[in-house]
């Protein structure tokens, strides 16, 4: 069995994807849906594509799949199936059913694919989550993921574009992910930091929607490829807002710090802090946690917009989520960043 499928791939996780600059060129040449069922669709680049179907039930679906992020096979099936299905706690849903999404060697290890494969299914079993059946392509560099449909009521989906001036802004896991990747790719991660970016990408955001949807939730996204930075960016824009974020308040993965300075910073970061930056006023006063600002986050928390008095609330019952900011009028940029 192969243990080095990071080595394998140009960028590992949502490092891979391609550059928001490049999808904000082509995705505003694509007429929009007039369709009133669609109730969220690709012009608030949100988490997911929301379509009711009556007055109680709509559907939440997505499509996530990306290169390893890690070496182990099984654990990179299951990141990848935990980072899809976060896209549907990020509305405020709930998985139903998904489609395996695949891209494998022809002639490559197949103990490795079974174990990519089983990796996957542990994690749609424990969110209760059916895959039906999916679509392999023959391809030299590996691809794994899920096409996910769930359901919500249509009054209580959390879009993006809920945000409101006097909100707190509160985060559920910590960054780094990318830059840990980065870091196992050049061989030069401890162990124990590859552990704990590990478990943090194998971890369900399924608890943190579930407690967030007991209180008056504004707005919601998940920060993934684009980094906390540029997911905040498309929070902001959607809701004509400006995100105000404590740079010392972020939560950090182990050891991230050094490796941001040691320069394992990941082709995918670079890319977000060029279309991102210009967005942004002020900085953290330190480059290596600027760099984590836009770092691609693979499997990464919700970033949600709510009320002060429920964020104290949620933080206390869920102590994984840290308040990191407020949302204020917007300004003259939508971000905001203080040292």
């Amino acid at each position: 069995m192969s243990k080095n499928l990071t080595a394998l791939v140009k960028a590992g996780g949502c490092a891979s994807k391609l550059s928001p600059k490049i999808l904000e060129q082509v995705l505003g040449k694509i007429p929009r849906s007039t369709d009133s069922n669609v109730l969220v669709g690709f012009d608030t680049s949100d988490d997911a594509g929301v379509y009711r179907l009556s007055s109680e039930t709509a559907l939440v679906q997505t499509t996530d799949f990306f290169t390893p992020v890690v070496d182990d096979p099984f654990t990179f099936g299951a990141i990848s199936a935990a980072n899809a299905l976060s896209d549907v706690y990020a509305m405020g849903g709930r998985p139903l059913t998904s489609l395996t999404i695949l891209c494998y060697p022809a002639k490559g290890d197949l103990e490795d694919l079974a174990q990519i494969l089983a990796g996957g299914a542990s994690k749609m079993r424990e969110a209760g989550c059916v895959i039906l059946g999916g679509h392999s392509v023959a391809d030299e560099e590996i691809k794994f993921g899920y096409a996910v449909t769930g359901v919500i009521h249509p009054d209580r989906v959390k879009p993006n574009a809920g945000a409101r001036a006097g909100d707190a802004l509160v985060f559920t896991k910590r960054i780094g992910t990318g830059v840990i990747s980065t870091a196992l790719k050049r061989g030069i991660a401890e162990a124990a930091h590859v552990e704990a970016a590990t478990n943090s990408m194998v971890t369900l955001n399924r608890e943190a929607c579930e407690r967030m949807l007991a209180y008056a939730v504004h707005g919601c996204t998940d920060v993934s490829g684009f980094g906390l930075l540029g997911h905040a960016r498309e929070m902001a824009l959607a809701s004509n807002v400006t995100l105000e974020i404590e740079a010392s308040r972020i939560p950090l993965l182990p050891g991230v710090i050094d490796y941001a300075r040691a320069g394992a910073i990941p082709g995918g970061g670079k890319n977000n802090r060029e279309f991102v930056s210009d967005c942004v006023e002020g900085t953290s006063g330190d480059s290596a946690m600027d760099d984590l600002l836009y770092d691609p986050q693979t499997s990464g928390g919700l970033l949600i917009s709510m009320p002060l008095s429920a964020a104290v609330a949620y933080t206390a019952e869920f102590p994984a989520a840290v308040r990191i900011g407020r949302v204020i009028e917007r300004a003259r940029k939508p971000l905001r960043i203080l040292s």
